[in-house]
């Protein structure tokens, strides 16, 4: 939104000395943020002159030399423009000018001395938009009565300053020139002058002639009026102004005169030509397919969430957004139907952003004050009557389902005081709170009555915030919570998984929680229902993500397209899904590792045993060891390799899976796992507790069965473990071989044994003794056989 100065003072009273810097800081210590703060032209040195003399050049075919008369001396310039002549009156930039272009510096232009520029108005920063065309051909001519010496800019009106706020979604009570009165009138303790909306209607009425019908739950609120026999010509000079420094392009009287009260009431307005339109102006919701052409003359097809305005032939403009091209007013249009209507923001949203982005459908999108819709209608027709020449039909065709009325909120000083965190007095409470314009009635609480133009306030924190905005976010201390705070354990926790897995070797990554909506169920076979975004900013970001593993995989495709295929990386974040309509969220850890891996200064390859070795380590430094299993399962995503991945499962659920990316997925050997946090730390362990180095020697043993190849090492680990008791320490699989000497259905499984007594020496005996009951069991139960060699 562009704030004129020159606008905004014709209804609150600015003091001069304020610049707009000024103005602009102090919106922004209230919540109004803003982009720039500047002259509508940022010239300097810019003086009328009077060209005296105008000769030809003498060293060129398309140059002048000019004798220019600024009042206080007569200088030489060299002007180039077609239109340079003797007796014109035009805008002279003196040497040291500041220019858009740059600064003006006296000069010698072939040969000629040169002390200055006579300008065009694009030379002056002025957007193109904006110039007639013969503003493009030469320099500006200027009014015959125009005073030599005094300033160009404000004889052309131009003498403005804007600042360009970056308003928050609640304000839409800001795109208003109107509005931002107000709140500077809260900020200055200034009074807001009313709009003059007074015309005199004639004898006829209206309701004779036309009609409106609507015929969708999409416009709570429309308003009708008819104006006769206006005149089509240029509008006065302050609405172009007003229109220009709002950054909108002048075209007409009539047309300007319709933006210029959308920018006062911050209320889109609509005239159509009534000869072109019939007896009957109907709002509906569009048909599927149906086809409209718009003002700037391009044919729209049309959905059923659009709403349209129709007549009895068909759609003549895109409620909200545009009107059509059919009923347009032309320069000889005589009557005029005037439209103020309220349409509804979610779908005039929806279509715009389909369609076409316009200044009406940014405030429709917004929300519009019904009482504003009123004055907006009002107002035009006063304007019409006053620079159109119009002659105001008597009575208006009102449609609506509105209750009008304004928010009433009981309040207690004691709770904005609780809130806010500061002591206030009850007089600047409701000092504050008049300021902006509410209503207070004072008691044990306070009544306050907010004006509908605020519908952003709904509820007594609203008033609060409102409060402590005007008071000053900057007086407000910070103050110590006065109660007891536990620290939490489960960001704790987070933090020591991070660090354990850096100290591993691995790189912490962060990435977007939206992914494409096809890609919501890869790496997991669990069952839920997705979360997709009803307005997504684009389609490969459309959906909330459920497992982390595709983020991590596209950080690794990321990474090798620029040659860096080392990727070991993790991942702390969440997972979200929808569960019998209720959305829930998971947090989860996941790890992708490729490549090398570099632990200290040593590097190694890749592999199953690597991920898996990080997975150990981790998960027994939380305290789970002997807790958890790694067990083969058919129910694994398709994105894990079948042969080389396992289900991670602690205390018989599953909790995770871990494993080789399938090559399908990713052509180079990549291996991954992914848990859930939150299943995990159900089941909590205690910390990984520090043992003494054992004192007495250890005794180890390795030994060989041949099993069949459905048995799995896990069983035999288990008969091992159980019937070893408590000597054997630790059993380690270092070998399985298929090849010669074993049976094609049969593989041989390697293992070495480790036996220790933390408080004495074993003996050779009783280790053998304990060694071959473990053979005997293991060839009994697995049906195994000892390999001899």
């Amino acid at each position: 939104m562009k704030l004129s100065r020159k606008f905004v003072s014709d209804y609150i009273e600015i003091d001069n000395n304020l610049s707009i810097k000024d103005i602009a800081e102090a919106m922004t210590a209230v919540g109004n943020e803003y982009e720039s703060a500047s002259s509508l032209l940022p010239c300097t040195h810019l003086v009328v002159g009077e060209i005296l003399e105008c000769r030809d050049h003498p060293n060129s075919d398309h140059l002048h030399v000019c004798k220019v008369d600024i009042g206080s001396e007569i200088l030489n310039i060299v002007c180039g423009a077609p239109n340079c002549r003797q007796g014109l009156k035009v805008i002279v930039a003196l040497a040291g000018a500041q220019l858009p272009a740059g600064e003006i510096k006296k000069g010698s232009i072939r040969g000629v001395e040169s002390n200055g520029m006579l300008c065009a108005k694009c030379e002056l920063g002025l957007d193109h938009k904006f110039l007639e065309e013969k503003d493009k051909a030469g320099i500006h001519e200027l009014p015959n009565d125009a005073v030599v010496g005094s300033d160009p800019i404000a004889l052309l009106g131009l003498d403005d300053e804007v600042i360009d706020f970056e308003l928050t979604a609640n304000r839409g009570d800001l795109l208003s020139i109107l509005g931002m009165a107000y709140e500077l009138g809260a900020i200055y303790k200034k009074k807001v002058k009313d709009i003059d909306v007074s015309y005199t209607q004639n004898r006829e009425d209206i309701h004779d002639t036309f009609k409106v019908e609507v015929k969708t739950d999409a416009c709570p609120l429309f308003l009708a009026k008819k104006v006769k026999n206006v005149t089509i010509k240029e509008s006065p000079n302050f609405i172009k102004n007003r229109l220009i420094a709002s950054g909108i392009r002048p075209i007409n009287n009539v047309v300007d005169i319709s933006n210029y009260v959308m920018l006062e009431t911050g209320q889109p307005l609509h005239f159509y030509d009534a000869s072109r339109l019939g007896d009957t102006l109907i709002v509906r919701d569009a048909k599927e397919e149906e086809e409209l052409i718009t003002l700037d003359g391009q044919r729209r097809t049309l959905a059923k969430e659009d709403i349209v305005i129709a007549n009895q032939e068909g759609a003549i403009g895109l409620a909200g957004v545009m009107g059509g091209l059919s009923t347009e007013v032309e320069e000889d249009t005589k009557d005029i139907i005037i439209e103020s209507a309220i349409f509804d923001s979610i779908r005039v949203r929806k279509t715009s952003k389909k369609i076409l982005r316009s200044e009406a459908s940014t405030r429709f999108e917004k929300g519009i004050d019904p009482k504003r819709t009123y004055m907006a209608i009002e107002r035009s027709c006063a304007l019409l009557e006053k620079y159109a020449d119009a002659e105001i039909v008597g009575g208006m065709v009102e449609y609506t389902t509105l209750s009008i009325q304004d928010t009433i909120i009981d309040i207690s000083l004691e709770k904005i005081k609780k809130v806010l965190g500061i002591s206030l007095e009850q007089d600047t409470v409701v000092g504050i709170l008049e300021d902006l314009g509410f209503i207070v009635e004072q008691g044990e609480t306070l009544k306050v009555t907010v004006p509908t133009r605020r519908m952003d306030i709904h509820m007594e924190e609203d008033l609060i915030e409102e409060v402590g905005r005007m008071y000053g976010m900057d007086q407000i201390k910070g103050k110590l919570p006065l109660l007891n705070v536990v620290t939490g354990s489960y960001n704790k926790t987070r933090r020591e998984i991070k660090n354990k897995l850096v100290t591993l070797g691995l790189s912490e990554t962060l990435s977007y929680s939206l992914i494409p909506k096809g890609e919501v169920t890869s790496f997991t076979t669990d069952t839920f229902t997705p979360i997709s975004l009803a307005d997504p900013m684009s389609e490969d970001k459309n959906t909330l993500r459920y497992s982390l593993l595709y983020s991590l995989k596209e950080i690794y495709l990321y990474n090798k397209a620029r040659s860096q295929e080392d990727i070991c990386i993790f991942e702390v974040g969440k997972g979200f899904y929808k569960e019998e309509g209720v959305y829930k969220e998971e947090n989860k850890l996941a790890v992708f590792m490729t490549g090398d891996y570099y632990l200290d200064i040593q590097k190694t390859k890749v592999d199953f045993y690597i991920i898996k070795g990080v997975l150990e380590e981790l998960l027994d430094y939380l305290g789970y060891q002997n807790r958890y299993t790694l067990e083969v399962d058919t129910n694994i995503p398709k994105e894990f390799h079948p042969g080389q991945s396992a289900s991670i499962v602690l205390q018989g659920k599953r909790i995770g899976v871990v494993g080789k990316i399938h090559p399908s997925i990713v052509s180079k050997d990549a291996f991954a796992f992914e848990i859930s946090l939150d299943k995990l730390l159900e089941n909590r362990g205690t910390r990984m507790r520090y043992k003494d180095i054992p004192k007495y020697p250890e005794i180890k043993k390795d030994l060989a069965f041949i099993v069949k190849k459905e048995v799995t090492s896990k069983e035999i680990e288990a008969v091992i473990k159980k019937t070893g008791g408590k000597l054997l320490k630790e059993i380690e699989v270092f070998d399985v071989y298929t090849g010669e000497n074993v049976k094609e259905d049969e593989k041989s499984l390697a293992y070495s044994l480790t036996f220790t007594d933390i408080n004495r020496t074993l003996t050779d005996e009783e280790v053998n003794e304990v060694f071959k009951t473990v053979i005997s069991q293991v060839e009994e139960i697995c049906k195994a056989k000892l390999r001899d060699k």
